[in-house]
């Protein structure tokens, strides 16, 4: 495996989504533009600018990297984080505590003692205090928001999150950011579950005495929150708008937008309304096949789906682990269904992941690579596209949250 090259999966594991697809061979390349004429913002209060690039630690590909800025509560100690992933995949703003150097206010539980979360992702886990902050992103504001601060030091990692058989995502080379800026479909990263004691509870959240941490339940507004859903304005989704890329780049720059049909920059326009399952899911159908888990992910990146025995893709082995290495640029044909019978295709190419990092650029519209029985479409399906991603329960003009749209 090239350093740093690693198959980044963010979805939460307890979503799940679905797609379908038809598959063919071929050595033309037809991942052009979806709709070229897409315009991407360039200002505006609700505007954040993006930047695809290799990371804070050099090694990244196909990462949307924003700033963001935190304060102590109520005060005018700040600090601006640059290069946090953009990722529509989860809820909530995580930071490396190596990347912070004020001091947020920790949360503690009813009995007095700090609260601290584990959370899983597909392939990862995160686990760390859940701190207060009012938080920034271009001129949109939020008070005293709980976010997760990274770090495995801070409080002995329980049993109950070692044992998920996940790896730690807490520091800089594991991560390949200085934080996550989970921007997904729902108000918070666990909801009503979380809520409730007993054997319902997912086990997210701990109280961390001097004794040993234990898993308690935790209120929806103590939870991890969607930082958007909390903007005083332009609080109902994102739209996250980047350029079609031909060939592989160094860089590519585009806007992060908040807010749908909220100011002339984030109109819905053309784009298609996919609503998602109770599960939080699209529907799709790949050679007569119908999967229930797949996604819309810019926190992932590439195309991750099935596996070699249903594509007939090359999987790179050892050398690129995680990718998938067809002798030859692959087409696929994928159609997506929304819960409200809104359907379309998605034309994606996948090429040679090993080729594709020998060229040592950290922008490539055509990775891809396994992900056995779903679809996660990564931030190569972003590019050339104004992506939505409407948050629950939020009034917008494509109806009520949570959806996907493009």
């Amino acid at each position: 495996m090239s350093p740093g090259k690693l198959a980044v999966f963010t979805f939460l594991v307890g979503l799940a989504c679905a797609l379908s697809t038809g598959c063919g061979g071929s050595s033309s390349h037809t991942n052009a533009a979806p709709n070229p004429t897409n315009p991407v913002a360039q200002s505006g209060n609700n505007v954040a600018p993006i930047s695809v690039n290799s990371g804070p630690a050099g090694s990244y590909v196909d990462g949307a990297f924003v700033s963001v800025t935190v304060c102590i509560p109520g005060t005018s100690t700040c600090q601006t984080i640059s290069d946090v992933l953009v990722d529509t995949g989860s809820t909530g703003l995580r930071l490396l505590s190596s990347a912070l150097t004020i001091s947020l206010v920790q949360q503690n539980s009813a009995a007095g003692t700090p609260v601290v979360e584990c959370l899983p992702f597909l392939n990862t886990y995160t686990w760390g205090p859940v701190q207060s902050a009012d938080v920034q992103i271009a001129g949109e504001k939020a008070g005293s928001v709980p976010v997760q601060v990274l770090s495995d030091t801070d409080f002995t990692v329980p049993a109950g999150c070692k044992n998920l058989g996940l790896t730690s995502a807490d520091t800089l080379p594991a991560l390949g950011a200085n934080g996550i800026l989970g921007v997904g479909l729902f108000a918070q990263d666990c909801g009503s579950a979380c809520s409730l004691a007993g054997s319902t509870n997912p086990g997210l959240y701990y109280e961390c005495p001097a004794s040993g941490c234990q898993v308690i339940a935790e209120g929806l507004t103590q939870q991890v929150q969607n930082p958007v859903a909390l903007f005083a304005s332009d609080n109902n989704g994102v739209i996250i708008e980047l350029p079609a890329v031909s060939a592989p780049a160094a860089t590519l720059t585009g806007s992060l937008v908040f807010g749908i049909g909220t100011q002339s920059n984030n109109a819905l326009g053309t784009a298609t309304v996919y609503t998602p399952n109770a599960s939080g899911n699209l529907t799709t159908t790949y050679k007569g096949a119908s999967y229930n888990t797949s996604f819309i992910d810019s926190g992932s990146n590439g195309y991750f789906f099935l596996d070699s025995t249903i594509t007939g893709l090359t999987d790179c082995g050892s050398a690129e682990s995680g990718f998938y290495c067809p002798s030859s640029i692959t087409n696929i044909s994928a159609t997506n269904q929304g819960s409200n019978g809104a359907s379309g295709t998605v034309n994606i190419s996948v090429a040679n992941a090993a080729t594709l990092f020998s060229q040592n650029d950290s922008v490539f519209s055509d990775l891809g690579g396994p992900a056995p029985n779903m679809f996660d479409f990564g931030l190569p399906f972003f590019f050339g596209r104004n992506v939505f991603t409407a948050i629950e329960g939020k009034s917008t003009t494509g109806g009520t949250g949570p959806y996907w749209a493009y």
